[in-house]
């Protein structure tokens, strides 16, 4: 089993920034990816970027050139830096984790581990 614990959700202007963190316990050698999901009220669940245990990386094209993700393998803890908030990024945000061969599809229904979601609110 695999624990998932995020960080760094809260309030923020629309044109500021804020910092996301996941830290991963347990079976983290099994892992072969991480990434963030987000889901806003009265919408569906959203792939946001997801990273491989190589440092492999994707993002979805609503916030690519503003969202970054990157990953210590040695403190098994991967980061989301959000830049250029705007209030549709509004959501809780999930941290999740894939043992290898599944697909970060665009709910999200294959993978293993999420975390219990933090929230971030971009307020206009």
């Amino acid at each position: 089993q695999v624990q998932l614990v995020e960080s760094g959700g809260g309030l923020v202007q629309a044109g500021g920034s804020l910092g996301l963190s996941c830290a991963a316990t347990g079976a983290t050698r099994s892992l072969a990816a991480m990434g963030w999901y987000r889901q806003a009220p009265g919408k569906l669940r959203e792939f946001v970027a997801r990273i491989s245990s190589a440092g492999r990386t994707k993002v979805a094209d609503s916030v690519k050139d503003r969202f970054f993700i990157s990953g210590d393998n040695a403190k098994k803890t991967m980061y989301l830096q959000m830049n250029s908030l705007k209030p549709e990024d509004t959501a809780a945000y999930y941290c999740v984790a894939a043992l290898p061969h599944k697909n970060f599809d665009a709910r999200g229904l294959e993978l293993d581990y999420w975390g219990q979601g933090t929230q971030v609110t971009v307020s206009s």
